[in-house]
């Protein structure tokens, strides 16, 4: 009975450290609500800073194809670029967290400080850097290196349930829940679609939501609006930590108690 109940207690609301089985559909909707959000303000704020997508390579590749046939290499190039940027991320990423393990505590808290660093990076340096045409491109590649970092570590913590960086898989996914969900019959069906469909929901919602509010605050915070997303992973990485400490902390006492 003691055992049971610390193996059921051992299962605390952590987004990052739990995987697989011990993963929860609580872990993915907070995971997906801040991320979302992260991703969300860096693609509102990247795109009127540099006039680029920052957050997915879908619009690059269109991009890219224009350059070719007006035969613009140089362009092509860049764009060609900032396409490897993002894999480049999503390998480096992939890499620390295979050589790390994925269940070691600071698997994806790596990743995350990489990221971290860039936005500051931008918030810091951008304003100077946005001046010449190469300081920008740099930019907007740094960022794209960035989401790919994010995009990379919640698909392998979240087992490929969340994306966070772009919407159009996410669209897909969700018209064919909402045509599940009109023929499903059964109760089991109907709770794991409705789940599902939520999920969906807060990562579009938090995504519009990042994008308008680096909209409206962009005339006043300009570059400096990369402090906000910089912030908010900060605030993913110490509540993962703390709570890590904390839930340890309570099995020590919890195995003390039954002893």
């Amino acid at each position: 009975m003691g055992s049971a109940h610390l193996r059921a207690t051992s299962i605390v609301l952590l987004m990052l450290h739990h995987t697989g089985k011990y993963r929860t559909y609580g872990h993915n909707l907070r995971l997906a609500a801040l991320l979302c959000l992260t991703a969300g303000f860096v693609n509102g704020a990247g795109f009127l800073s540099f006039y680029v997508l920052t957050t997915n390579v879908t619009g690059h590749v269109a991009l890219f194809a224009e350059k070719l046939a007006i035969t613009d290499f140089a362009g092509a190039r860049t764009v060609g670029i900032w396409m490897l940027m993002f894999l480049a991320g999503a390998v480096v990423s992939s890499y620390i967290i295979r050589k790390v393990g994925k269940e070691q505590r600071f698997a994806y808290t790596i990743s995350i400080c990489i990221e971290i660093v860039i936005l500051l990076f931008v918030a810091v340096y951008g304003s100077s850097a946005h001046q010449s045409v190469t300081g920008t491109r740099l930019l907007a590649g740094s960022l794209l290196f960035a989401m790919g970092l994010q995009n990379a570590m919640v698909s392998m913590v979240s087992g490929s349930v969340v994306r966070t960086t772009h919407l159009t898989g996410i669209f897909t996914d969700l018209g064919i829940d909402l045509s599940a969900l009109l023929q499903s019959e059964k109760d089991e069906d109907h709770h794991a679609l409705k789940q599902r469909i939520a999920l969906r929901l807060v990562i579009i919602f938090f995504f519009f939501l990042g994008c308008v509010t680096a909209a409206y605050w962009y005339p006043v915070f300009k570059l400096k609006e990369f402090y906000i997303p910089a912030a908010i992973l900060m605030v993913v990485m110490f509540y993962d930590i703390f709570r890590f400490k904390i839930h340890k902390a309570f099995l020590r006492f919890k195995r003390k108690e039954a002893l």
